[in-house]
């Protein structure tokens, strides 16, 4: 049975910048209050037309590009995303069509944050199997379409983006080393989604979850940092088991970017040094599913990975799932 690799890279980031200053004049809160407590800076907003396929469309295109690879020679597309243009058809057969990848099969994975690891497991498996030869995965959001933006507990984390890899075959002993994924639906309220244009009973809100869209998202922001930082020490530790590899042999870790006090809490856990991880929250936020493809690609093209170097991938999101891979480095 054959492996499987990443041979490009790519990512996608709106261009319009909302700073900390500017959700001053839209919510209470402050530049140090968000700063202290979550490491973000800034984060990217798509502008009004610009939809979850448009980002993931972009940033597919530059791992195509990467690859040496035309549209044409994917077996199969998976996108990560919690925030798709709409229910059916899926963002992946948008992208499919918008790319012009017409021999490739196309689908959707939702797993809150975890999409894009989750999503990873599915190419993989299918290079592995012999299915597809080359496959395309992207984790890609719009996360400001489900934002409340009078809720400070939230609306200081999220921003939009986009995140790409494709993958191709590869020898067993190089490529992604292990995928571990896991779920506990028992802790779905910890961070779920409203609907009120929907009448199924919905969990009763605290007043300062008022807004103005039908459709949003409330978290439990105490118990999810708790339940992130064990979840994600677990997963890392299973994934390194499974491929056989010490904390100490790490190139770079690079985890989902949810707040940057879980991340150092995790790297605490592990024993990584600062400079083993790798921290883009400042600058755009939690982008969801799109968080770890977007870093990777940035950590890719500042020259930080070589052949050969041990990433691990970690991620945890709503539902809740948790996952991790260990990527032998060989783009």
């Amino acid at each position: 049975m054959q492996n499987s690799k990443i041979v490009g890279t790519g990512s996608y980031c709106p261009e319009l910048v909302l700073t900390n200053k500017d959700l001053e004049r839209i919510v209470d809160t402050s530049d140090d209050w968000i700063t202290k407590r979550t490491g973000i800076k800034e984060r990217r907003i798509a502008k009004d037309g610009q939809f979850t396929s448009d980002l993931a469309a972009a940033a597919a295109r530059e791992a195509l590009a990467m690859a040496g690879l035309k549209a044409s020679d994917l077996d199969l597309i998976v996108v990560g995303t919690v925030t798709p243009d709409r229910q059916f058809p899926s963002c992946a057969c948008t992208v499919q069509h918008k790319i012009g990848a017409n021999n490739a099969a196309a689908m959707d994975v939702s797993a809150g944050c975890s999409g894009f690891v989750y999503a990873l497991s599915v190419a993989h498996n299918a290079i592995r199997c012999g299915a597809s030869k080359y496959a395309l995965v992207v984790g890609s959001e719009v996360l400001s379409a489900v934002t409340n933006w009078q809720d400070r507990g939230t609306c200081v984390l999220l921003g939009d983006g986009a995140g790409a890899v494709v993958l191709g075959p590869a020898e067993k002993d190089t490529g992604i080393r292990s995928i571990k994924l896991k779920s506990d639906g028992a802790f779905g309220d910890l961070l779920y989604s409203v609907d009120d244009n929907i009448t199924r009973p919905v969990p009763s809100l605290p007043e300062r979850h008022n807004h103005t869209k039908p459709f949003y998202l409330v978290m439990d922001g105490n118990r999810t940092f708790k339940k992130a930082v064990q979840c994600l020490e677990e997963i890392a530790l299973a994934t390194l088991e499974e491929a056989k590899v010490g904390v100490d042999e790490l190139a770079l870790v690079v985890p989902h970017q949810a707040n940057l006090r879980i991340i150092n809490a995790l790297a605490q856990r592990l024993g990584l040094p600062e400079e083993k991880v790798y921290v883009t929250i400042q600058k755009y936020g939690n982008t969801s599913s799109a968080t770890i493809p977007v870093a990777l690609h940035e950590a890719n093209t500042s020259g930080l990975l070589r052949p050969r170097d041990k990433l691990l991938l970690v991620t945890f999101g709503a539902g809740l799932t948790w996952g991790g891979s260990l990527v032998d480095w060989a783009a």
